[in-house]
Order: C-alpha cells, then sequence, then structure tokens
C-alpha cells in the first residue's frame, strides 16, 4: 500500500514527543551531591589528571571508545542533492540511530558549513580527539575520495566513508556469493558498472581487490562509455578508462557476465538484459527504482541472479549490513584505520554467514519457510542476529593482524558473547514483528474505529502495509474523523446498527442463534444483539469474513471478551485461553502470562498456559527460557500456592522435557542470569537468559507486567490471545495508537500462522 501521508507523518515523527531522532543520556549515577561530585568537579579532575599522564587514558575514564562522528558538509544527500549542512542534519541523526540499534554505538552528528575540501578537512581533524572513529556521509565526489584518503592518513582513528564502501563491501559479498553460484571465477567475467560516482568507483576498486580484471570492465557516467581518449575524466574514472571501441552502454553490456547498477531507473532495458552471457549477474541498487524493474528482470531471463537495493525483493544491498559492524570491530580492538584488509574482511564474512544454515528466528521474521542459500539468497538478511557476532570479530582479528589494533583481543568467546548481549537492549523484535506481517497483510476487524487514537492505529496499519483495515462503528463519525486526519484510503466502514447491515444482521443472526440456541436465546434476540459491535465482529471473524480482530479500546476487558467465548471456538486440543504480553524492557524482551484471564489456574492450567506461552514466545522467532515464579525457590515453601508451582514445572518437565522451563523461582533470582547460576546450577534454566515469567495467579501477573511497564518505560504488546481458533485479540482500556499498531502486526501474525493450520 503507498503511503499518501508520507510527508504529514514523517514530520510528525521526527517532531514529536521530541524534535529529532537521538538524545544523550547520563550512563552513571547523578542522584546525590556525591554523585554530582564525583561526575563534575572537584571529582572529574582525577580522570582529567590521569589522561594527562598518558593519553591512552581517555579511553578508560571517557566515552571515545565507543562514540562515532558522523559528520557531513550536505553537499551530497540521498537523492536531494546539495541542500546544505542544516537541511542534512535530519539524514546524519538517522544514520546515528541506525548505528545504536544495529551495533550499540553511541554518535555525535556533525553538520560542517565547509564545501572547500581544506576547511572541511581541518574542522574534521580540530574535532577528531572526541572521537574512537570517524564516518563520512554524504559529501559530493570527486571531493569525497580526497576527504577520506587524506582523514584516513593523518588521523590515528578509523575513518570510513560509508556512500564509497559500504555499498562496496555488502555487493562484494553478493557478488562473490553470484560467482560461486554460477561457477564463474571473478578472474574471468566480463563486468559492466553503470554509473562512476563515489560508490561505483569503490564497489569497482573492492571487485579488483578480489581478483576481477581491470581490462574486463566497462563503466559508463551520464556522457557514455568511460573511455581513454575522453578528455573530461577524472582521476578516479581515468583509472577505469577503456580503449575498446564502444560507445553506448548498449554494446557494453552484450555479452556481458555481471552489470552494476549505481545510477538511476530503467537505464538497463529488457533487450540489454537478453544480450548478457549465460547466467547472468545483475546488481541494479538505484534506488527506490532499480536500473531495471525486478519482476521485469525476473520475466525476461529465468537465469538472473538479482539484487537490488529494495527490501520488498530478494538479496538486497544494503548498507546496514556493514557500516554498524565494522565499526563495531574497529572500536573495539582500538583500530586507528579501517584499512582494506578490515573491508576485505568484512566481505568474506558476509559472504560465508549466507552459507550457513538459517536459523529459525530468521526464517519467521521474514516469514520464509527455509531460507537457503541460492540464487535467492546471496547476503543475509538485515534483521539477522548472527550479524554482530560474526562481522566484528572478523574485522577486530584482520585489524590486529595487519597491525592497526592497539587493544588486541586476549579471549574471543567472551567478546563474542559481549557482542551478543548489545542485541539485548533494543526494539529489533518490533521490527520482526512487522516485517513479517508485511510478507502477507490480512483483514483486520477494528471494532470501535469511531475512536480518533482506533482509527488513527487502522490509518498506519494500512498505510505501513501491516494488515487491511475494516472499520467498525458510526459511519457519520468515522467519515468526519477520516477527514480530520487526512485518512483518504477507500477502506470498508460497517456501522451495525443501520440499514445497510440488516441482511448481514440477519445472516449472522441466524449462525449466532445456532451456536447458543441451547443457552436461552431465540432466534430475535440474536439477529438484534448483532447490533452490539463486539458481537458482529466475533460473528464476521467465526464466518471468515475477516482473518482477525482488534477490540476492547472503550471497554473493559470482561466485558469485551465475554462475546467472543461466546461465538468463537477455541484452538484444536486447547481447553485454556488464557493471555501474555510481550514487554520490551531496558534488558531485552520478556513474556509475562497469564496477565488477563485466569484467576486462579490450577497447577495442570499453570502448565498449559506455560506451553502455550513458549509457542507464542518462538512466534516472535525467540527460543523460550521459562521460569515459572513463585514467592520460594524450589521447595522452600510448603504452602500451597507455591506447591501448585512446583506441580506444574513436574508437569512440564515429565510431558515436555524439550522446553527449558523450571521453578518454582523468585523473579529476581530469575532474572539475575549470575545470581540463579552461583544458587542453582542444577537447574534447566543455568546459564541462560530467562525470557518468560509464568505468575502463579492473575493478580501477580497483572500487577507486575503494569510495574513494569510504568517504572521501566517499557512498552508493552499485549494482551496476546493464546488458545482461540481465530486471531481474535484484546487490548486494555485505552491502549495508545502505537500498542494497537503493534497489536494489529500480532493479529496478522497470528492469522497467518491461523490460516496456514
Amino acid at each position: 500500500m503507498k503511503n499518501k501521508n508520507t510527508r504529514r507523518d514523517a514530520l510528525v515523527y521526527h517532531a514529536k514527543p521530541n524534535p529529532g531522532k537521538i538524545e544523550v543520556v547520563p550512563t552513571t549515577s547523578y542522584n546525590t551531591q556525591r554523585d554530582l561530585s564525583l561526575a563534575y568537579s572537584p571529582g572529574v579532575a582525577f580522570p582529567c589528571i590521569e589522561i594527562e599522564k598518558d593519553v591512552k587514558n581517555i579511553y578508560k575514564y571517557t566515552s571515545k571508545g565507543n562514540l562515532v562522528a558522523v559528520i557531513t558538509n550536505g553537499t551530497a544527500v540521498l537523492g536531494l542533492g546539495d541542500i546544505g549542512p542544516e537541511a542534512s542534519k535530519p539524514v546524519m541523526e538517522g544514520k546515528a540511530l541506525l548505528f545504536k540499534i544495529f551495533a550499540g554505538i553511541d554518535v555525535f552528528d556533525i553538520e560542517i558549513d565547509a564545501k572547500d575540501p581544506e576547511k572541511f578537512i581541518e574542522t574534521v581533524k580540530n574535532i577528531s580527539p572526541t572521537f574512537g572513529g570517524i564516518n563520512l556521509e554524504d559529501i559530493k565526489a570527486p571531493e569525497a575520495f580526497e576527504i577520506e584518503r587524506r582523514l584516513s592518513e593523518e588521523l590515528n582513528i578509523p575513518v570510513m566513508h560509508d556512500d564509497q564502501h559500504g555499498t562496496a563491501i555488502i555487493s562484494s559479498a553478493a557478488l562473490i556469493n553470484a560467482l560461486d553460484i554460477t561457477k564463474k571465477k571473478i578472474e574471468d567475467v566480463k563486468m559492466v558498472v553503470c554509473g562512476a560516482g563515489a560508490a561505483a568507483i569503490s564497489c569497482t576498486r573492492m571487485y579488483k581487490a578480489f581478483g576481477l580484471n581491470p581490462k574486463n570492465i566497462i563503466m559508463t557516467d551520464s556522457k557514455g562509455v568511460i573511455r581513454s581518449d575522453r578528455e573530461d575524466l577524472s582521476s578516479e574514472k581515468k583509472e577505469f578508462a577503456t580503449s575498446k571501441n564502444i560507445n553506448t552502454l548498449e554494446e557494453a553490456i552484450n555479452g556481458s557476465d555481471v552489470f552494476i547498477g549505481l545510477s538511476k531507473a530503467n537505464m538497463l532495458t529488457p533487450k540489454m538484459l537478453l544480450s548478457m552471457a549465460k547466467d547472468p549477474i545483475v546488481f541494479a541498487m538505484a534506488n527506490p527504482d532499480p536500473e531495471i524493474d525486478y519482476s521485469l528482470a525476473m520475466n525476461t531471463r529465468d537465469d538472473i541472479i538479482m539484487a537490488t537495493g529494495r527490501s520488498d525483493y530478494p538479496n538486497q544491498v544494503n548498507n546496514v549490513l556493514g557500516f554498524p559492524f565494522i565499526f563495531r570491530g574497529a572500536l573495539d580492538v582500538r583500530a586507528t584505520k579501517i584499512n582494506d584488509e578490515m573491508k576485505m574482511a568484512a566481505v568474506k564474512a558476509l559472504a560465508s554467514l549466507a552459507k550457513e544454515p538459517v536459523p529459525e528466528f530468521v526464517n519467521i521474521a521474514y516469514d520464509k519457510t527455509k531460507l537457503i542459500f541460492g540464487r535467492n539468497y546471496i547476503i543475509p538478511k538485515p534483521f539477522d542476529p548472527r550479524l554482530i557476532t560474526k562481522i566484528p570479530p572478523e574485522v577486530a582479528k584482520a585489524a590486529i593482524k595487519s597491525g592497526v589494533a592497539l587493544e588486541p583481543i586476549e579471549c574471543w568467546e567472551k567478546y563474542e558473547e559481549e557482542l551478543h548481549n548489545r542485541l539485548g537492549s533494543d526494539k529489533k523484535i518490533i521490527r520482526l514483528l512487522m516485517n513479517r506481517a508485511k510478507e502477507s497483510p490480512r483483514k483486520i476487524i477494528y471494532v470501535e474505529a469511531d475512536h480518533l487514537d482506533v482509527l488513527k492505529a487502522a490509518q498506519i496499519v494500512l498505510e505501513e502495509g501491516i494488515g487491511l483495515p475494516i472499520l467498525l462503528g458510526n459511519r457519520k463519525v468515522i467519515k468526519e474523523l477520516k477527514k480530520e486526519i487526512e485518512f483518504d484510503e477507500d477502506v470498508l466502514i460497517i456501522d451495525p446498527k443501520s440499514k445497510e447491515e440488516l441482511s448481514n444482521r440477519e445472516k449472522y443472526g441466524k449462525k449466532y442463534w445456532e451456536i447458543r440456541k441451547r443457552k436461552g436465546v431465540t432466534l430475535f434476540t440474536a439477529v438484534n444483539k448483532m447490533k452490539e459491535r463486539n458481537l458482529y465482529a466475533a460473528m464476521m471473524l467465526q464466518n471468515g469474513d475477516a482473518d482477525a480482530l482488534i477490540s476492547g479500546y472503550s471497554r473493559s476487558y470482561p466485558v469485551t471478551v465475554k462475546p467472543m467465548f461466546e461465538v468463537i471456538k477455541k484452538a484444536s486440543g486447547v481447553n485454556r485461553v488464557a493471555t501474555t504480553n510481550l514487554m520490551i524492557t531496558s534488558k531485552g524482551p520478556l513474556f509475562l502470562s497469564d496477565t488477563s484471564i485466569n484467576i486462579d489456574p490450577s497447577a495442570k492450567d499453570l502448565a498449559i498456559i506455560a506451553k502455550m506461552t513458549s509457542e507464542t514466545v518462538k512466534m516472535f522467532g525467540l527460543e523460550p527460557n521459562v521460569a515459572m515464579v513463585s514467592y520460594s525457590n524450589f521447595g522452600s515453601s510448603n504452602h500451597p500456592m507455591a506447591l501448585k508451582v512446583n506441580e506444574a514445572v513436574k508437569y512440564l518437565h515429565r510431558n515436555f522435557p524439550a522446553l527449558v522451563v523450571d521453578g518454582p523461582v523468585q523473579s529476581d533470582f530469575a532474572l539475575n542470569k549470575e545470581m540463579f547460576k552461583n544458587n542453582f546450577s542444577f537447574s534447566k534454566l543455568s546459564g541462560k537468559n530467562v525470557n518468560t515469567l509464568i505468575f502463579p495467579n492473575l493478580d501477580s501477573a497483572n500487577t507486575n507486567y503494569k510495574l513494569i511497564k510504568e517504572l521501566d518505560n517499557a512498552l508493552s504488546i499485549g494482551p496476546i490471545m493464546m488458545g482461540m481458533s481465530k486471531a481474535v485479540h484484546i487490548i486494555q482500556l485505552g491502549a495508545s495508537v502505537e500498542e494497537m499498531v503493534n497489536m494489529s502486526a500480532v493479529a496478522v501474525v497470528d492469522a497467518q500462522k491461523k490460516l496456514k493450520k
């Protein structure tokens, strides 16, 4: 679904709740006067003195070692061109956000008002003591080449121009694997490079480093083939000038093995593609529209291997696969530069990772049955969690081997564990959830669509391609609200009370009567009850006229859930419905059950809830580590409440031995891995990061999830209904727009799963 409100949404996103996308937050305690006197005067003098004695101590006492500057002068910003340093700031903040969420690297974005390369270089050199690394961004060629070369030579911290090297590194990994699949040798292939900017030059240099024969390269720019007899060539273009009597792209591409596109849309025609050699490799990387449309290319040649810069097609060449992890490895060994050896190590690591078996986590995230190395999977997916544990170590090793590392790593196993732990504090799971929902959007009924926030959520869901809303409520109110928020898309609006819905009320009413006639419901009453939105929506879902349902915004949970239970059956083999809440906490994702339905479940009920929750955890691409929570630890109390939990654990161990679950255990032990291991090394959970808590009753579960939500400022997704045959999800009273959007994605993924069965 094309987003018609991109401008409005983008401006609101950048302006609210606070202007911009990043902020600086303290990392140490600042609660007391003592804290403040240590943070600043007089305590701050002591680290200053230590750094003066030995400048290397700056890495010990300040954030320099994990701080990168993203620097630009705004002369080549995305496809906007020379828009100036101020206008480039949103892009630099966006880059800062990517550094943080993918590799845990802090960033200051720096926008410099200097087009003169000398002035730019001087400014960067003057501020460089602040940073552990420099990421140059959106600087126009050919100045970008000289700026990066000079800064790399004259500074003792890693410097990289991502516009040049990011695409080079990712596409090189893809090229290595594509050549492997087609059984072609890099030294033999003929390549055409369409485009001659910074990225094209850097990519081609990288391909040469891996063995591409310079004589087999034809590069083109806006004026045609870059030939040695042209007089308008920069030194960079002269490096790739050909003496062959070739004048056009069409002539160049005839018989070629590889097409590299870094130019603009529609440069490669079907006729040109047909003229390429057997098993052509086409990397059409212009964004948003590639040099040839993906579907057109695939329909033109069935032996093609194709990559683009787009996320909606296989083989996305995405720079986020590279720069966060390359800088991570460079910073962690205090590298003085990012050299060719480190870049090539990143290429090899990426290429190798694509050949490894893909974990179920990634398959689930992309809603694929099985991603496997081949023509449609030649480079890893951007959300693959293995990237941070695979690429930085190889970059770090290359830095050490090439002699540019000042702080070599002693224990690689410990380092890999540290890298893995960096994944726990962000919201990757939300992005994975959204990505999976978008793979196959489903029809979602919004039962209270005449409330502004519900309608806003439905609008976002439609525009983002998450789902296909069906709006229930007062038609006049909904249309007025749609106009107010510029919700222009044509979507189905249903007012169950209206005359227009009489035939549907009769249809659903008759089916409802069949379900409830032995519960004292007459046919007349059944038809009349269809004016109630929740009941009408439940019957729509039961009848297959929609795939999922969201309700509960304006009514209490018990009132909302009752008609669902009357109409919609439990899933096959399930005799207990329950809910779980996913909390995105500062320590990572945490599932809490049962937060909404079962007041005082029995031991067997608790076990069933734990098993259902573990399946839900897997739906999010995580391996469940389940702690059965109590006020006691492993039989330290004989109270019936503790014994109930103990019986539930025994049932699970007996019937589901593969499930990683244990208890009873107190919640602080469950969430403190070291404390748990030191005291209960015998347990299945010893050494594990617990991500699922099953509480003994509704009181404790509901109280704890709401405490975590408020005290930790945790994002809550839920309650997620488990055990129903249809994707029914009842949100909390007054849920936020963000919560409803997230629950909509859950509902879509739930519906996808149920429809597959």
